[in-house]
């Protein structure tokens, strides 16, 4: 296995580590680094990656110098080398939705995090550095009731955490159709919690029109990614029966994502 650093945006770097026994043509297990004034690392990876991670890390920066630590569940390839991050990194802290911290994290980390609420604002710029994360709540989209994903306002990069996963070890960034590379994925793997809340999650983060993707197993997109993450919705509603209007099925009542920006 080998790790690679490549920049996906300014300032935003993308740490993979292709595990070649996961799936046809392997799996990557990507983790995203935003050098900011207060810098982000958005996954961990597992226990058993944090030495190259934390290499990796090193290539661009030093990695005491990590401020916020963020995933989008509690998994191990999410958070596992959450604690030995947050040792080696002093001033380091967890960020994440005030639902997760409540369930795991206050119990599970060495330090307590920051607990946010839907739409709360980060700022990890500074005043050198326009950077600021917004919280967004996507509880069961995926999967788990305390999913949540960042969406980096300055840059449009929106941390996808597993949607639109794909097999191999392709580019870091790429502008071609992940669509069915997406949908074949989830056919293997079956990971998606289906509800209604998987399209209407999927169409909430396409109204923030983001500028790139980043996805964390698998390459990252840039594009029209409105419209791949609609398209990615009419699947779910379509082919995997997520509709509100299925049998005991009920849309969950939650505030708009793009609202909660504003």
């Amino acid at each position: 296995m080998q790790t690679s650093v490549d920049q996906i945006a300014e300032r935003i770097y993308r740490i993979s580590t292709c595990v070649p026994d996961v799936a046809p043509g392997g799996f990557t297990f990507n983790q995203f680094l935003v050098d900011a004034e207060e810098p982000l690392l958005y996954h961990t990876g597992m226990r058993g990656l944090f030495p190259v991670v934390r290499e990796a890390i090193e290539r661009v920066m030093p990695v005491e110098r990590l401020r916020w630590i963020a995933f989008a569940h509690v998994e191990a390839d999410e958070c596992g080398a959450v604690n030995e991050f947050l040792e080696v990194a002093p001033d380091a802290r967890v960020a994440h939705g005030a639902l997760g911290c409540m369930l795991s994290l206050d119990d599970q980390l060495s330090r307590p995090p920051l607990p946010m609420q839907d739409g709360d604002v980060l700022d990890i710029g500074g005043a050198s550095l326009s950077r600021r994360v917004v919280e967004l709540a996507t509880p069961h989209v995926p999967h788990n009731w305390e999913s949540h994903m960042f969406y980096e306002q300055e840059t449009g990069t929106l941390f996808l955490g597993d949607l639109l996963s794909q097999f191999g070890d392709g580019p870091a960034i790429t502008s071609d159709d992940l669509l069915e590379a997406a949908i074949a994925a989830e056919e293997l793997f079956h990971q998606t919690s289906l509800g209604p809340a998987v399209p209407a999650t999927y169409r909430r983060l396409a109204d923030l029109e983001p500028k790139r993707l980043a996805v964390m197993h698998g390459s990252s997109y840039e594009g029209d990614c409105a419209a791949l993450l609609r398209a990615m919705a009419d699947v779910f509603e379509e082919r995997f029966g997520c509709r509100a209007d299925a049998p005991g099925q009920a849309l969950p009542g939650h505030d708009s994502l793009v609202g909660a920006t504003a």
